[in-house]
């Protein structure tokens, strides 16, 4: 594993949606944009799951409010972690490196780097977290890693 964090080409989310569009894909889930400002906590609201039908990856919106962050601390997870950041700038540590992330930003972290992310800033972080493959059903998605 590489301990750098090389950004990514920012892909405009219209595009995603469009191309989706295209290939005859539907709407699977809609986020409820009043539930995610009103929460001065961190709130989640998943897109995409084995509810909603997918069969290939979990995609889940998350709002982390300042002076807060994965409430695992440093971690792992068994299958590959995407962030595109959405809004304000989310802070990330790999090996040990701390990296800031702000909109438009995608952030991979390959199964199995220990990792985590938190808001150092002043205003609320909002990103798309995609989880793939589809996570494994009964296990814990993020294991904690042992400083």
């Amino acid at each position: 594993m590489s301990s750098e964090l090389r950004p990514l080409s920012a892909v405009p989310f219209w595009i995603c949606a469009v191309l989706a569009l295209a290939l005859g894909v539907q709407i699977a889930s809609r986020l409820s944009t009043p539930a995610l400002r009103a929460s001065a906590d961190r709130h989640t609201q998943r897109l995409l799951d084995r509810a909603s039908g997918a069969t290939t990856c979990q995609i889940t919106c998350v709002k982390t409010p300042p002076a807060s962050g994965s409430p695992e601390g440093l971690h792992t997870h068994d299958v590959d972690q995407i962030f595109y950041v959405l809004e304000g700038v989310m802070s990330i540590e790999v090996e040990g490196a701390t990296r800031e992330a702000g909109p438009g930003s995608l952030v991979v972290f390959p199964a199995g780097m220990p990792h985590r992310n938190w808001n150092a800033g002043r205003d609320a972080t909002v990103h798309l977290s995609i989880a793939t493959p589809l996570p494994a059903e009964g296990v814990p998605f993020a294991k904690p890693v042992k400083a």
